[in-house]
């Protein structure tokens, strides 16, 4: 007999790309048990369900940076509790040094939904009652009618997992000039935020005062450095110039949407603008500004 739940989490997070670099990510999460009854004749109870598999997804993947612990371009190191990581990917190299529970190690060459299934599916076979005999994930995109970005950022002021500083979100984006709906601004908005580190300038630091790997090579030519401290931990991050857009303020949805509609009231001072911004799926903030 088979149980299932549609639309059971949404993981958000981002992950390391030999050829995108650090990509921001939202997958929704569909799930099937199979098995037996159990006393009460059920497969297993709906509360269960949302309460030990979505929580063991969510801890082990939702919210950190998926690495992909077989690629070749690939050099990290543990002591205790603490994490430094150096990346080589087209787009330029990325070092991190956080606390390990920002990371998600992943063992396999690339990180994409047969790997993270598997990944997920190792986490939770320990989880389950005896009854359950089998259990099948699917992990999926939203679909989408409108233009998307995928953009990383960490949030320091944030007392949860949004903390993490190198957390993301495939999120879509919808702009209004003058209360018509504006598809070149659409546009706009996921080209340039098309796999994007979204920074707070408030985080931005030389990269000479990191304290990343011994291997680590990089310079404030090249690189943005982030460095703050929140309630988990220290978090920093060099991540090449070009794979970043610096953000006046904190990176919350909030505060995008209020970026991305000032910005264009800017551009045409002569309109309105209304942007529907989304943080993932399913959830987002709308700011109106201009004329």
């Amino acid at each position: 007999m088979q149980l299932f739940v549609k639309d059971l989490t949404v993981i958000d997070f981002s992950y390391l790309c030999p050829k995108r670099g650090m990509v921001g990510e939202s997958w929704i999460v569909d799930v099937v048990l199979e098995g037996g009854l159990d006393e009460q004749n059920m497969v297993l109870d709906f509360a269960k369900v949302k309460r030990t598999i979505k929580h063991t997804i969510d801890a082990v993947a939702d919210h950190r940076l998926l690495v992909p612990t077989a690629c070749s371009g690939l050099r990290w190191q543990q002591q205790d509790d603490r994490v430094w990581l150096d990346f080589e990917s087209l787009q330029g190299e990325i070092h991190l040094a956080c606390p390990s529970q920002a990371f998600a190690l992943v063992p396999s060459e690339q990180i994409d939904i047969p790997s993270v299934n598997a990944f997920l599916q190792q986490a939770l076979r320990e989880t389950l009652p005896d009854n359950v005999e089998g259990i099948t994930l699917t992990l999926r995109h939203e679909v989408l009618n409108s233009p998307y970005y995928h953009y990383s950022h960490g949030l320091r002021k944030h007392d949860g997992n949004c903390q993490r500083i190198a957390h993301g979100h495939r999120s879509p984006v919808q702009v209004f000039e003058n209360g018509v709906p504006a598809p070149k601004w659409d546009e706009y908005w996921a080209k340039r935020w098309h796999d994007i580190y979204l920074g707070s300038e408030e985080d931005l630091v030389s990269v000479k005062s990191l304290t990343l790997s011994p291997q680590t090579r990089v310079s404030d030519e090249t690189h943005y450095g982030f460095h703050y401290q929140a309630p988990q931990g220290d978090f920093q991050l060099a991540m090449p110039k070009k794979c970043c857009d610096l953000i006046p303020h904190d990176t919350t949805v909030e505060l995008l949407a209020d970026y991305m509609a000032t910005t264009l009231a800017t551009k045409v001072p002569s309109s309105q603008f209304t942007v529907i911004a989304y943080e993932g799926v399913g959830k987002g903030a709308t700011v109106t500004k201009g004329n």
